[in-house]
């Protein structure tokens, strides 16, 4: 058992290395506790980033092993019979030309659950065809629905479709399957697709718009920054505060130290007066232009304005209530978040997992081969067909 076991300590999990949302999915689970190899193939880690800094490899154990080789083949199909979870995110049919689809490895282990990451799903028009983050969310909906209402989509770097839509209803899936797996006997194939979890993600959002509560358009919804009380604002310095004011009595706290000391202006729009929503924007813009952010940050710090500033990523672990949590964690010199979510007995004493360090590529590989009892371990290093760091 490990010195500081989650909730995952004891599963085993064979991981094909990826980009994006598969090995963020290994990271969460490794994270979680547990055992994550992640088979690398020979030349196909990154050489322009230096292992340590690959955060979603963190906790993980490496093994470089040539999967186009019968004997590479082999030694992935040895892993998945020991294995309770495994994961890929190749396009359609890859997995199964390289002899470690489903079948291959859930005929070495009924009870595997095997987890595929792709963007547009196994099946479909689109399902062979090459694809990002924004491509996905493109046809979704939900870039179309980001931005103001003036301009362009704006893009949500990778976070929404990737590691949203992605690699957290992967993890969702592995572990429901791993649950089935475990009271039923039977494994199961996960098929995990970002234009699925990234249309999942805009459930509510879909109500709305049914009810007329919602426009499909950008910049007009009570979410999207339509409304001036849900909006970001320029603070004299050029940094922004972000107010998210929405219920009556926190925007009454928002108006009354936003104007502070003077006073709130006895002809200031009323908060629900749409016809004057754009005079109330241009009086809040105004207002927090006279200040800088950090002397912003002070006047609402510790209030229920729902105000807070914009901070950019060098910054966010020093913000005082994240330094307080440990949200943030240093590891080889590398600054990352800690990993979520908490455990404890109770609520009122939750216990924050370790962030692990990031193995060298193909550290582990004598390691785990020997474990797996794999024959002529020097043979296939000798060979490249396997390599030790």
């Amino acid at each position: 058992m490990a010195d500081n076991p989650g909730p995952l300590d004891g599963v085993r999990v064979t991981e094909l290395a990826g980009i994006g949302p598969g090995p963020f999915c290994g990271m969460l689970l490794a994270d979680l506790g547990a055992d994550v190899v992640q088979v690398e193939r020979p030349g196909g880690a990154s050489p322009a980033l230096p292992p340590h800094v690959q955060v979603a490899n963190r906790g993980k154990r490496s093994v470089v092993v040539d999967l186009k080789d019968p004997r590479g083949a082999d030694v992935i199909l040895r892993l998945a019979e020991r294995s309770d979870v495994f994961l890929e995110g190749y396009r359609p049919g890859v997995a199964e030309r390289l002899g470690v689809g489903p079948a291959d490895c859930q005929a070495r282990n009924p009870r595997l659950v095997y987890g595929r990451m792709t963007g547009w799903g196994q099946e479909g028009p689109l399902a062979p065809a090459a694809g990002h983050d924004i491509g996905y969310l493109a046809v979704t909906g939900a870039l179309h629905a980001i931005g103001d209402a003036d301009g362009p989509p704006q893009i949500p770097v990778n976070y929404l479709g990737d590691y949203g839509g992605g690699a957290m209803f992967l993890a969702l899936g592995v572990v429901s399957a791993l649950l089935a797996a475990r009271a039923t006997g039977r494994g199961q194939v996960v098929d995990a697709a970002i234009v699925d979890g990234a249309s999942v993600l805009q459930a509510a959002t879909y109500g709305y718009l049914a009810s007329g509560m919602w426009q499909d358009r950008r910049g007009a919804n009570l979410l999207d920054g339509g409304t001036p009380y849900y909006s970001v604002y320029a603070t004299a310095d050029g940094r922004h505060m972000a107010v998210g004011a929405l219920e009556p009595r926190f925007y009454a706290r928002l108006i009354e130290l936003l104007f502070a000391p003077e006073g709130v202006p006895a002809d200031l729009p009323g908060q629900h007066d749409m016809a004057r929503w754009g005079e109330l924007r241009a009086t809040f813009a105004a207002r927090f232009a006279t200040r800088t952010q950090a002397e912003w940050a002070k006047v609402f710090e510790g209030s229920d304005a729902c105000v807070a500033p914009v901070l950019p990523m060098k910054e966010a672990a020093e913000h005082p209530h994240l330094a307080a949590r440990g949200t943030y964690v240093e590891v080889d010199g590398v600054t990352q978040p800690a990993p979520a979510p908490r455990f404890g007995p109770g609520s009122s004493a939750p216990r924050a997992l370790r962030a692990g360090r990031v193995a060298a590529t193909g550290e582990h590989t004598r390691e785990v081969l020997t474990e797996l009892g794999v024959p002529d371990i020097e043979e296939l290093l000798s060979a490249g067909i396997a390599r030790q760091a």
